[in-house]
Formats: structure tokens, C-alpha cells, sequence
């Protein structure tokens, strides 16, 4: 694979039609700041993800993996005013940045940053009915992905757009025998798709900045 024409691609896709501010641009420069990992979703793609916010009209937005924001960021600017994005972040010093990065954007009374394990705050969100969500977004840590994905389900209804990022690993989900836990963790989700019957779903391949990966889309029967 021609992963410099890839790069090149994407770079001429978003400077057409994705084009960073000076606030997506200050996201990227905080996580370098930060020694924080380069493993944001590409401009192109947030744009997408936008673009499906778009789509299904979303008022309320779930995500699995905040970050610096970067993701969070194009999302929360698909929703009305009046809407609310829920995010959910492991580490408090990405929290921390992500904040930061929220209030430069003006979005802090839209986004509601949740710290801690997802597994432990998502039952809360449930308890509290804080949902359905009409997107979720998936971008956490791979190894609990199908559990991710089952809480999506319970936090969801009917006509509700769930996305995971990540689910390709370069084609390393191709190794039935691969012992990486992330590519297990996608694994699992990729197949009980086959016969999950809560969900119209598929799965995409992604090239770009981001190297060869993929998305499930699914819609909640």
C-alpha cells in the first residue's frame, strides 16, 4: 500500500472540505504539548463524523474516548444549542486538556466531560436516564469493544447511529491467531456482527494520515 499517496489524499480531502480552524488546529498542538498520543481521528474524518451528526439530527451524543477533544469538538458543533454531548475519558490529565480545548471552542455548556472507567460510568448514565442517545461514538480502549458496544445498545433506540472506530488495526483482524489484546478486542466485535440482531450494520475500510483501518456503522433496530 501507498501509504504517502494516502497522506496525500487526505490532506488534499481536507483542505478542500475539512479544513481545521485555528481551534482543531490548537487541539493538535495541546496534545503534542502534553506528550499525549497521536491518535485522534484525522481532520477528514471528523468532518464525517460531523457530517453523520448532521444526518441523523443528533441532539444527544454519546462518546467512548474523549482525549484532547479533537473528536469531540467536531461533534458537539453538529448539535443545536440546545443539545448535549456526554464524553467519557479515562485519564484525568486528558481530561484536563480536553477541557481546556472545549472552553477555547465555546462549547463548554454543550459537552459534559465524564473522568474515570467507562465500564463504571456508563451504568451511572443509564441509572440517571440520561439517554437514548441519538450517535455514539466509540474511540476507547479496544480490548472491552464489544462491551462498548453492548452499553451503546441499552443506550439507544430504534433509528440510533452507533460508530467504532478502529476496528481494522492495518488488517491484523485478518490473524485469527494474533495476540494483540486491541485486535482481540475488535475482533470479537467485528464478528458477533454477523449475527447481531439489534443492528444493520457494516464496516468500512479508512486510509489517510491515519494509515489502513475501518468503522462499523450500525443502526439500532
Amino acid at each position: 500500500m501507498d501509504n504517502e499517496l494516502f497522506t496525500l489524499v487526505d490532506n488534499y480531502i481536507s483542505k478542500l472540505v475539512a479544513v481545521e480552524d485555528d481551534v482543531l488546529q490548537g487541539v493538535n498542538t495541546s496534545i503534542e504539548q502534553a506528550d499525549m498520543p497521536q491518535i485522534s481521528v484525522s481532520a477528514s474524518q471528523g468532518k464525517f463524523l460531523q457530517l453523520l451528526a448532521k444526518l441523523t439530527q443528533a441532539r444527544k451524543i454519546l462518546e467512548l474516548g474523549t482525549l484532547a477533544g479533537y473528536s469531540t469538538i467536531w461533534l458537539a458543533r453538529a448539535l443545536p444549542n440546545n443539545g448535549k454531548l456526554i464524553t467519557i475519558e479515562y485519564s484525568e490529565k486528558h481530561a484536563q486538556v480536553a477541557l481546556t480545548n472545549i472552553k477555547k471552542a465555546n462549547l463548554q455548556e454543550i459537552v459534559d466531560i465524564r473522568v474515570g472507567r467507562a465500564l463504571d460510568i456508563l451504568p451511572q448514565i443509564e441509572k440517571k436516564n440520561e439517554g437514548p442517545f441519538d450517535l455514539i461514538f466509540i474511540d476507547a480502549d479496544k480490548p472491552p469493544y464489544l462491551e462498548y458496544f453492548d452499553w451503546a445498545i441499552k443506550l439507544a433506540r430504534p433509528g440510533t447511529l452507533i460508530i467504532a472506530d478502529n476496528v481494522i488495526r492495518e488488517g491484523k483482524v485478518l490473524d485469527a491467531k494474533n495476540a494483540d489484546e486491541r485486535v482481540k478486542g475488535v475482533q470479537r466485535l467485528n464478528e458477533s456482527l454477523s449475527k447481531d440482531t439489534r443492528v444493520f450494520s457494516t464496516i468500512i475500510q479508512t486510509v489517510g494520515t491515519k494509515e489502513h483501518d475501518g468503522m462499523i456503522l450500525a443502526i439500532v433496530n
